[in-house]
């Protein structure tokens, strides 16, 4: 072989094979310097005698290796890596390259081409951190661990649900739990409601860091944490404000990992007891739930470390309705109105103010979907507000087919007015109610989305609407239409009354 280099190894055979043909060695002692069989170093010595210092270098220098990747290939996955595949981590470049291109490669190599390239992955992978077991808080109601779990629990017997689920960190106990179409505010708010009126008020809640509980826009995240500003409260969080509850948040599902295994266990047993009862829809599965709950608790408690309660009661003249329910401000036009969701409600004067046009209210929406507004801790008499001119006369202007929703209630108060239309021989004025069509759409679409098990989040990226446009649409049952109060179905009216009064 021309211009062959030989590495430190081999250079040393070379000298011991040449003192072998000096004569200064015997082909035994050689073999004991070589590491090989008496056999062997004469084979070697053959082929030196022949090929010379060629025979010593193995027989696949210089040859490219069987499973190496093509040159070709390599400029290829680096080119469609820094064009059209710009920003894909490692893998999921893999997995596109088989698919779209062809080129079947394996992580390893298509990360080792990239890496050779300097082209890191985009994904940031956290280093692994060392946990500990954290100890049981010594009294019940000290600490209660909160969660929500979306899982099958009907078996296609009836709707898809998710358990929201409470559990006391010091005895293992669950003080509650409560079957929801989704994890949201208002179960949350009912699930509460139920703990404090058997337990009365824990010390702190843990939970993770859902919408409901944490609120904290994308963009603000960095430019929050530096500052150290303090966080807007969610409603549940001002609820918590309220109550003098501290809120604790797990940066991790195994921080939370009570709350976590509680829910495995009731994924495997409770759903059992779900089909040895043939329950099938929401209400039926609350009840084998609230059934099942002492059970349960009798089973897989322990004792706390100390005994007595940490919950507190409920402070005299505190009004749990008057807390665990939604409040948003809201300015008074000129003419003494405030609109929340699809209605519009008249503010009446009161004894000691005729105006309150330009001032910011309270609009609180209660668990049963009573609103009351609120101005410095007084409630304002209100009623439901006249339509405007614009929708009388679309109304008009629509009359062959449906009457829109406050031309129809102007209607009708004025129709009460007049003589019946079987006196006079006028038709009578339908009081059916349309949803527009832009609300029709935006209803259809979000109910589309829903089915599809995208979050309020994804669908309000979706659909280019903001995502408190899609949780009105989310939550109701109908086409919304103006006018109505928020849309809430009788089975959640049923089911929250029913929780908050039972033992």
């Amino acid at each position: 072989m021309k211009g062959l280099t030989l590495n430190q190894k081999e250079q040393a055979r070379v000298e011991t094979l040449n003192r072998v043909l000096e004569g200064q060695l015997r082909v035994n002692e050689a073999a004991v310097v070589l590491g090989v069989s008496e056999r062997h170093a004469w084979r070697i010595l053959a082929a030196y005698r022949r090929e010379g210092a060629a025979a010593v270098a193995h027989g696949n220098r210089g040859r490219r290796p069987a499973n190496a990747t093509a040159e070709d290939v390599r400029r290829q996955v680096i080119e469609l890596a820094r064009t059209r595949y710009v920003g894909v981590n490692h893998t999921h470049l893999a997995e596109l390259l088989a698919e779209r291109e062809g080129l079947i490669l394996g992580r390893s190599t298509v990360r080792n081409i990239l890496m050779r390239a300097g082209m890191e992955s985009p994904r940031r992978r956290r280093p692994p951190r060392h946990r500990v077991r954290r100890k049981r808080l010594p009294q019940e109601g000290m600490l209660v661990q909160i969660d929500g779990s979306d899982h099958d629990w009907l078996e296609d017997r009836g709707p898809r649900m998710t358990l929201l689920l409470a559990v006391d960190d010091a005895t293992g106990t669950v003080p509650g739990a409560l079957f929801r179409r989704q994890e949201d505010s208002h179960g949350y708010f009912c699930l509460l409601w139920a703990i404090i009126e058997r337990k009365g008020i824990p010390l702190a809640l843990y939970s993770d860091r859902h919408g409901v509980f944490w609120h904290m826009r994308r963009s603000r995240k960095l430019e929050e944490e530096e500052s150290g500003s303090k966080r807007k409260p969610t409603q549940f969080g001002r609820a918590m404000q309220d109550l003098g509850v501290v809120q604790v948040f797990a940066w991790s599902p195994q921080a939370k990992g009570r709350v976590e295994r509680v829910a495995g266990t009731f994924q495997d047993r409770l759903v059992t007891e779900l089909r040895l009862a043939g329950a099938s829809t929401l209400e039926e599965a609350n009840r084998v739930l609230w059934e099942y709950l002492p059970r349960y608790n009798e089973r897989f408690g322990v004792p706390a470390a100390q005994d007595g309660s940490a919950y507190r009661p409920l402070p005299p003249g505190l009004e749990l309705a008057e807390v665990l329910c939604f409040k948003h401000l809201r300015k008074v036009a000129r003419d003494n109105t405030v609109k929340y969701n699809w209605q519009t409600l008249q503010l009446l004067p009161g004894g000691d103010r005729l105006s309150y046009a330009g001032i910011v209210v309270e609009v609180r929406e209660r668990l049963d979907g009573q609103l009351s507004v609120v101005y410095q801790g007084r409630d304002i008499p209100t009623q439901e507000a006249p339509p405007r001119r614009s929708v009388l006369h679309d109304g008009n202007r629509n009359q062959e087919h449906h009457l829109s929703p406050e031309g129809a209630r102007f209607t009708e108060r004025v129709a009460a007015l007049l003589p019946s239309a079987e006196d006079s021989g006028t038709p009578t004025v339908p009081k059916n109610r349309r949803p527009t069509p832009r609300m029709q759409a935006y209803w259809d679409a979000v109910q589309e989305a829903k089915s599809r098990g995208l979050s309020l989040r994804a669908i309000a990226r979706e659909l280019g609407i903001s995502r408190i446009t899609v949780t009105k649409y989310a939550k109701a049952t109908n086409p919304p239409v103006y006018g109505g109060v928020y849309a809430q179905s009788d089975r959640d009216r049923r089911l929250t009354k029913s929780l908050v009064s039972s033992p």
